[in-house]
């Protein structure tokens, strides 16, 4: 059974000049990009997911909702699963794309959504599963780390370097 790095919703509309711009999303997305390398090296599968919804930032067209150009030139051939709850398992393929996962890595914006509903998810329960604190966001730090905080009650949430040499 393999490892897999899940990174979620890493899109244009939670940076700077987005609608919803989150707490040091630069900085969380540089980490994201060095983790999405150490994975490859270490022989991980790499998912992202990419949230899409009828209207607003999200919405299919918007240029928001595409993923970021980063992310993707780290990630190139990684399946790209659509969703459009916060949970990444709902409604969507991702179950098929983990079968021989043993363990989920979880990763990406927002901490205290789509991050926590997705870790929290059944489908994602049947797998060992952590939550990457320091490869997460939130609008602010204050709520990033509550969202931690909960999700550390419930499952594993460890820091990049716990699983990779970053270097």
């Amino acid at each position: 059974m393999r490892r897999t790095l899940l990174v979620v919703d890493i899109q244009n509309t939670y940076f700077s000049r987005g609608a919803l711009p989150l707490w040091r999303a630069e900085a969380v997305e540089e980490r994201i990009v060095a983790a999405i390398g150490a994975a490859h090296a270490a022989g991980d599968q790499v998912v992202l997911v990419r949230h899409v919804s009828a209207g607003g930032p999200f919405a299919e067209d918007d240029p928001g909702s595409v993923v970021r150009p980063a992310i993707m030139a780290a990630a190139p051939g990684a399946p790209i699963i659509t969703k459009s709850f916060p949970d990444a398992f709902q409604d969507t393929d991702l179950g098929a794309q983990l079968l021989d996962t043993g363990e989920l890595l979880i990763c990406g914006m927002m901490t205290q959504n789509c991050v926590t509903y997705t870790a929290l998810s059944a489908e994602a329960a049947l797998l060992d599963r952590r939550v990457i604190a320091d490869l997460c966001t939130a609008p602010t730090e204050l709520v990033h780390q509550i969202a931690v905080a909960a999700l550390a009650s419930k499952m594993p949430v460890v820091n990049a370097g716990d699983l990779w040499s970053l270097g």
